[in-house]
């Protein structure tokens, strides 16, 4: 009996969904976003999916996954509900004051995001816990009932609480949680000893306000979404993509939405690292350029980097330190508001600027015909030739060239040119910005990214991606099969995944294994009991280990992964072996006369492969052009051929500039590159010697 599994993921502008046979057939689709009701973008993609198969919801047997980048666009964006915060007396400022570091000690035009909470939606309670977790002084119930009440005079829907030193002992937290819930019971709560266990005020503090920020949106949607799966008659809840490039059920993900900040981008990475491996490519660059951000994630030996930690909505020339942290593991990789419906504007020194605002899917750029007036970055595609207004979306969404031309004339005016020379400015503009954050994010890492393939995907992704690569001296750019859905794709290949981490300080040589004990117990357990409610029998779940050490007196640590339970062995030589060996790799020395202290002990619970995948039909026989249009190159027009891509054979070599049309995305190759057809159709384009 064919089984059958179902990804859906939502991003800025579109949702798009894949769905997935037991024998390896896929069939896709996309729908304009739903803001004002995901659940409605998200049924209406999947009946489009299911009606491609032949089939109906309670038909999907396998599995359910959904990743989406809702989330990291509200924060983006800002445009989440009022929240709060309530913190230790005397500490209101602490989202203002960060870690006191500046990321550039010599520039003196740094830039910080704001804090999503501010100060005067911050309150301070009367309480302390000391550095050891034993509570000087308790929480006064009725201190926070009067807290209540005024947040609920200010229309507050969420509150993140965090207390001075409650990675040690959360008691004073969850006692401002139940006063809250007694006096509140309507307003979301999160403890940043629940979502952040770990030392640090600053980063526990911005990890909970971002929590708080977006769980109002995120938990009433997963929960909705459970039950409607449900009446479709699917028993299994839908499992949930994570930053960390693993799945959870939806129960667990609704209640900490900042694990979800990069799901879809996480997918998308996790399938660039698969990609790589099939190709035998050590290093790539993963592309994925949507309709609201773009996203880049360096694949070094076949695989995404996982960190402990991370940050979104860099300020400032995409620096490290200039965006909110955020201490949940993720996979590593840079984001910014450049996507297919990214705004075009002039700013105050008169010069060409383009995004972070987007107009999303409503009322989307201006071809869309939906009310929008603003030239975007699709906009600008449409105007340069690239996008056949009356094939997007295979026709079934046909775009309005003459309100396009309209949108980008009216900024060629503010900037006194051509109404194509301002087409192409957002086209390099944006292109450019995304070269910059990628260079920016390899540069940080130590990787010389010149010369290291693309991978492009995303609706927008294929368009830009040639041009883009000319920026980062790159000589080759890959366009898989369902490069536009290939972030919906990627939840189904990946396994059900929780990384958990609590904080421990302590010398390697006090190291008091019964606490230690305690804290790994309590990471197991959770690990366990998320697997379980994804579905996962008890027997098919595993997992790994890990700690952050660092030198005593030393700021930054190094995570190490275990080879087993530290506790089994108790080797404390093994322990600082493994470290220092990590830390010679990235310092180039080793410091043997410093103690060496534990900082984090880390716990992955994770299920087995999937083994889930689709085989593209590739055509036999060569294709010729279906036809040619127009394309305006940054000097003068140029009649580009057009082909299918479904009809172009396997080895079938073609010369750029040309454009490939797909129902849901167009690869556009420049002058310069030829493009060869891989067996499983993958379009591989290499710049010409």
């Amino acid at each position: 009996m064919t089984k059958y599994a179902l990804a859906v993921d939502i991003g800025g502008t579109f949702t798009d969904v894949v769905l997935i046979s037991s024998d390896n057939q896929g069939w896709t689709d996309k729908t304009l976003t739903t803001h004002h009701d995901l659940l409605e973008g998200f049924f209406r993609a999947t009946d489009l999916v299911l009606g491609r198969a032949g089939i109906t919801l309670d038909q999907v047997g396998d599995v359910v996954t959904h990743a989406t980048t809702v989330v990291t666009n509200v924060l983006i964006e800002r445009k989440g509900p009022p929240t709060a915060m309530i913190v230790t007396e005397g500490f209101r400022d602490v989202l203002y004051i960060r870690d006191e570091h500046r990321y550039d000690m010599f520039d003196p035009q740094i830039e910080y995001a704001e804090p999503l909470i501010t100060r005067d939606l911050t309150w301070g309670v009367d309480e302390r816990a000391y550095a050891d977790g034993s509570v000087g002084k308790g929480v006064d119930a009725k201190a926070v009932h009067a807290i209540a009440g005024e947040l609920k005079a200010k229309g507050i829907s969420s509150v993140a609480v965090c207390l001075l030193n409650s990675y040690r002992n959360p008691a004073n937290e969850r006692a401002v949680r139940d006063a809250l819930n007694e006096a509140a019971p309507e307003i979301f709560v999160t403890l940043s000893s629940d979502v952040a266990p770990q030392m640090r005020e600053y980063l526990r503090a911005s990890t909970a306000a971002l929590n708080a920020y977006t769980v109002p949106l995120a938990k009433p949607y997963l929960d909705a979404l459970i039950a409607r799966m449900q009446d479709g008659g699917l028993d299994s809840e839908p499992l949930i993509m994570l930053s960390n490039g693993g799945v959870v059920g939806a129960r667990v993900a609704g209640t900490y939405p900042v694990r979800m900040i990069e799901s879809g981008p996480a997918a998308g990475a996790l399938v660039a690292g698969y990609i790589a491996r099939q190709y035998g490519l050590d290093n790539l660059i993963s592309f994925d350029m949507g309709g609201t951000t773009a996203k880049a994630c360096l694949i070094q030996d076949g695989e995404p980097l996982v960190v402990g930690d991370f940050e979104v909505d860099r300020r400032y020339r995409f620096k490290p330190g200039s965006g909110m942290p955020i201490t949940v593991p993720s996979i590593d990789m840079i984001e910014i508001g450049a996507g297919g419906g990214s705004i075009a504007r002039v700013d105050a020194l008169g010069l060409l600027k383009v995004g972070p605002d987007s107009a999303g899917s409503n009322p989307g750029p201006a071809c869309y015909g939906r009310g929008g007036v603003q030239p975007c970055v699709t906009d600008a595609d449409v105007v340069l030739g690239i996008l056949d207004p009356d094939n997007f979306l295979g026709g079934d969404m046909k775009l309005d060239r003459s309100a396009s031309e309209k949108a980008v004339n009216t900024l060629a005016e503010a900037l006194d040119v051509s109404m194509q020379d301002a087409a192409y400015g957002i086209f390099s503009v944006v292109g450019e910005s995304m070269a910059a954050a990628a260079r920016a994010h390899a540069t940080d890492r130590g990787v010389n990214y010149r010369g290291m393939p693309l991978l492009a995907f995303g609706g927008a992704g294929p368009v830009h991606a040639c041009y883009v690569a000319e920026q980062l001296d790159s000589n080759q750019v890959i366009y898989p099969p369902m490069a536009s859905v290939l972030s919906a794709y990627g939840t189904l290949v990946t396994p059900v995944r929780l990384d958990l981490a609590r904080g421990g300080l302590s010398r390697l040589g006090d190291l008091d294994w019964d606490s230690t004990s305690v804290l790994i117990d309590d990471m197991l357990s959770e690990g366990e009991s998320a697997l379980l409610e994804a579905g996962l029998p008890k027997d098919s779940i595993a997992f790994g280990f890990g700690a952050d050490l660092r030198y005593f007196g030393q700021q930054n640590e190094v995570t190490i992964t275990l080879d087993a339970d530290p506790r089994d062995a108790k080797n404390i030589d093994d322990l600082r072996a493994k470290f220092e060996a990590g830390y010679e790799t990235l310092y180039g020395v080793r410091l043997d006369d410093m103690d060496v202290e534990v900082v984090t002990w880390r716990v992955t619970a994770h299920g087995g492969d999937t083994n889930r995948t689709a085989v593209a039909d590739v055509a036999s026989d060569p294709t010729n052009p279906k036809g040619s249009r127009p394309v305006y190159l940054g000097q003068s027009n140029a009649d580009v051929p057009v082909y299918d891509r479904k009809a172009l054979a396997v080895g079938q070599e073609v010369a750029g500039p040309v454009i490939v049309e797909e129902r849901e995305t167009t690869a556009f190759i420049l002058p310069g590159w030829t493009f060869t057809v891989h067996q499983d159709g993958s379009l591989i384009a290499n710049r010409d010697a």
